[in-house]
């Protein structure tokens, strides 16, 4: 920054930092066993030893199909593939949620999204509830995760029962925490972190991968046409599969660790009309990889009956012979000895339609070769003739459909307690710059589109968040989302900020006051339309939005930053302290509001005090930081 832009607190220059923010498979249902040995592969340890450690693999938006040994022809999945040919391949394993912190909640407590709480990114998880981690703890392992993106934060609830929870992500040279890292960096702290620990500890590890997240990639290469996005996809599976690697070569100085490997949920390309995520509960994105090795499993065994991540708990918890705590979810072990797959019901869901966009929620059940999506029109489909789910056969098996639909209402309600929906500070921002969008209106029920009604509208968001429409693309892709769905609160938010960034505020207030009129629960179209009523000198109208904004998401530290910062402008120093003290306490790391408060406390003749917020800031921005200069100045003007 520029010593205008530290200086210049009336135009409310934090809040363009909220830009970045904006602009940026076959199942056939088959049930058995079957083995497929070869001598050359052995996993880590012998068959019939008792496992030591367990290491836990979770690669983010991980197709299925998308692994060599899953099917793929053009994968670049050694690892994986080599991994899954020493051990055990469940070939019809299944998300519970397309959405990575409800499935990853999952994972670790054996509960489905209605038992654990965690029902979307940003909503946290119960607390009380038994994990693996708990239970490993307990039972005296050293217990490390390692995560690589900001939905599986700590403030989440998943870190309950680790020694050490490595979410801490990089920075940027603004000082805000970026919201995702290179897989190759948590590959080295968890390598880091098993290598420092004593020889005679029992180990349990979780890490997580965030390639193939979208932006897969650059999505084109200079004048040269864009490369497909699925092709950019596998680039990012095979650098995920590349740090597998180097992760498996250094836990093998460690003997008799059970290895498992699998993913949260998958992704869409165009199936069904859906890109990316989270919207649907098709097979497209819950069909997942399932792969163990190591101590006691069998060599190139392959389960083909249906399983579901829910089962991955109880299963590790029997393995490790750790006491066993309640799950939805089974004890996979007695399949791999041959026992028949007991007839059960698989539930899975996604209240992304809802809390995104005010749209019903989608819930499903799978059971006996048939798969019901709950909806308001709702779809039934058999899948060992239709394993893609193209065709409905609801008005023929309407009885079944009718069992499923009340099994399904008895698990889950169409509609979250009001405590579900509550946002956790600035996690919508974060979450909204790894493209989710968050945030949405909450119509009654019986208002509510059914997704399958507004999917082209989901799909053209998509497109804009997963930085695959870059320039004027977005502006038009969003225009046209406003002109198939008038209301759509998400639309109204980017295309403001789109507009904003291009200096057409005039514009982009229209947007983001469409977006409150909308219900958006969250502050960013307040932020948004406080910025440009600041630029064309509005300031006690933009302090007004931003005391709404305050009202809207309480505790946010953006808001009470720049809250601080519009008071300072209009020469009110005392609540401009108090407004700034508030935003530091929650992010000490907003560089311009510890600026900001360094001023306002000279300004009232307290330099001590001035000099104190002056060093500190001096001493979190980066080394080459350009406002270390503008600080400096500050500092001794002060002594």
């Amino acid at each position: 920054m520029t010593r205008r832009t530290w200086m210049a607190s009336a135009i409310l220059l934090l809040l363009l930092a909220a830009i970045a923010y904006f602009l940026a498979g076959s199942d056939r249902g088959q049930s058995g066993v079957r083995v497929d040995s070869d001598p050359a592969l052995t996993p880590n340890g012998a068959a019939g030893e008792t496992p030591q450690h367990v290491l836990l693999i979770t690669v983010d938006t991980l197709r299925a199909d998308r692994v060599g040994v899953y099917g793929w022809a053009n994968a670049r999945t050694s690892a994986l593939d080599r991994l899954a040919r020493g051990g055990v391949r469940f070939t019809h394993a299944y998300a519970t949620a397309p959405i990575t912190l409800t499935s990853h909640a999952t994972i670790l407590t054996g509960l489905y999204p209605p038992g654990h709480g965690a029902r979307h990114n940003g909503m946290a998880m119960q607390t009380g509830l038994a994990t693996l981690a708990t239970t490993f703890k307990q039972a005296g392992f050293e217990t490390g995760a390692f995560v690589s993106a900001f939905p599986l934060d700590a403030r989440f609830g998943l870190a309950a029962g680790f020694d050490t929870y490595d979410d801490d992500l990089p920075r940027g040279g603004d000082g805000r925490p970026l919201n995702e890292r290179p897989g190759a960096d948590t590959v080295n702290r968890a390598i880091a972190w098993m290598r420092g620990r004593p020889a005679a500890a029992r180990l349990f590890a979780w890490v997580h991968l965030f390639e193939p997240h979208a932006p897969y990639g650059a999505p084109s290469t200079g004048a040269s046409p864009a490369r497909p996005a699925s092709s950019r996809y596998d680039d990012e599976v095979e650098v995920a599969d590349r740090e597998i690697g180097r992760l498996l070569a250094a836990w093998r100085d460690l003997p008799r660790t059970l290895v498992v490997a699998t993913a949260d949920h998958g992704e869409a390309f165009g199936e069904h009309g859906e890109i990316g995520h989270s919207i649907f509960v098709y097979d497209t994105t819950l069909h997942v990889p399932l792969i163990i090795s190591g101590p006691q499993a069998r060599v190139g065994l392959t389960v083909d009956a249906p399983v579901t991540l829910a089962d991955l708990a109880p299963t590790l918890a029997s393995w490790m012979r750790v006491d066993p705590f309640d799950a939805d979810g089974i004890n996979l072990r007695p399949l791999l000895g041959g026992a028949a797959p007991e007839s059960r019901a698989m539930y899975a869901e996604s209240f992304a339609p809802l809390l995104d966009f005010g749209w019903a929620p989608l819930r499903s059940l799978r059971r006996d070769g048939m798969k019901l999506v709950a909806a308001p029109r709702a779809e039934l489909y058999d899948l060992a003739r239709d394993p893609d789910e193209e065709h409905n056969v609801i008005d023929a098996r309407a009885d079944l459909a009718r069992d499923l639909i009340d099994r399904v209402e008895r698990m889950s309600a169409a509609d979250l307690p009001p405590r579900a929906a509550a946002p956790d500070r600035e996690a919508l921002a974060r979450l909204r710059a790894l493209g989710y969008a968050g945030g949405g209106g909450r119509p009654s029920s019986s208002a509510r589109p059914d997704p399958k009604d507004r999917i082209a509208v989901a799909s053209r968001i998509a497109a804009v968040t997963s930085g695959e429409l870059q320039g004027r693309a977005v502006e038009t892709a969003l225009n046209d989302v406003l002109r198939d769905d008038p209301g759509n609160t998400q639309a109204h938010l980017r295309l403001g900020y789109v507009l904003a960034e291009s200096g057409r505020c005039a514009g982009a207030e229209r947007q983001f006051a469409a977006a409150i009129a909308g219900g958006l629960t969250s502050a960013d179209a307040h932020l948004g339309l406080a910025m440009c009523q600041a630029q064309r000198g509005a300031s006690a109208a933009a302090l007004e939005t931003l005391r709404e904004a305050r009202r809207v998401e309480p505790g946010n530290p953006v808001v009470e930053a720049n809250i601080g910062l519009a008071e300072l402008a209009a020469g009110r120093a005392e609540p401009a302290i108090a407004a700034l003290r508030a935003a530091l306490a929650t992010d000490p790391n907003l560089h311009e509001a510890r600026f900001a408060l360094a001023r306002a406390l000279a300004r009232t003749g307290r330099r001590e005090a001035a000099l104190v917020e002056a060093r500190e800031l001096l001493q979190r921005l980066p080394s080459a930081a350009p406002q270390r200069a503008e600080v400096e100045r500050l500092i001794a003007a002060l002594q």
